[in-house]
């Protein structure tokens, strides 16, 4: 399994101008094939009057779900480009969709690719990018009494604290790397004197 990713924190929308023709490109996080084409299937019908809607995303971890889709234009010259842009950059779980409104004036092969390209790395640099990690679940089930001390000291050192069930007693959900999941058992097991309850659950990829 990929240890870390990165990927984009937000949607982003960027306009260029290449020889009167318009181009709009729109960068959007997604976590499925079926997300990504539901994102280019809403900018085409945000722009029903523009000629080509090129797209390419790239999925997963190790980016192995790659497509991309030219939309009409001359085969190799938009989505190709585009698709090259994302994984140059070293992007995953993203979708690019560039919208043509064609300016009346012939690109030619090279000047499309370079513009469907750029169109890309253009909305990449705009883009807040964020890293992805694995990390591990640890739910922590001790007295009121101490869940706060732990808590506290789980923040001071980093961990991640996700949710929180309240009962007879507080189990607490930490997310911690591989490497810190001992050193989160031992720090339950000092300040409970051995009291806490700690049980590994499922690994999982977070943005950190």
């Amino acid at each position: 399994m990929t240890s870390a990713y990165d990927t984009i924190a937000a949607t982003v929308d960027v306009e260029m101008e290449v020889t009167r023709s318009r181009f709009l490109t729109r960068l959007a996080r997604v976590e499925t094939e079926e997300h990504a084409r539901a994102v280019i299937a809403a900018v085409r019908a945000e722009h029903p009057r523009a000629r080509h809607h090129c797209s390419a995303f790239v999925i997963g971890a190790d980016g192995r779900v790659r497509r991309s889709n030219d939309d009409g234009e001359p085969n190799g010259t938009a989505g190709a480009p585009m698709l090259d842009a994302l994984t140059s950059a070293g992007l995953s779980d993203i979708v690019a969709v560039v919208t043509r409104y064609f300016g009346g004036v012939l690109l030619g092969a090279g000047g499309l690719t370079r513009a469907y390209r750029g169109a890309v790395a253009e909305a990449i640099l705009s883009a807040r990018r964020v890293r992805r990690e694995i990390r591990h679940e640890v739910r922590v089930t001790g007295g009121y009494d101490i869940a706060g001390g732990i808590e506290a000291e789980a923040r001071r050192r980093g961990y991640g604290v996700g949710s929180a069930e309240y009962g007879a007693e507080v189990t607490q959900t930490y997310l911690v790397a591989e490497t810190e999941v001992d050193a989160l058992f031992a720090l339950a097991a000092e300040m409970s004197a051995g009291a806490a309850g700690t049980v590994l659950g499922d690994a999982g990829y977070v943005d950190v």
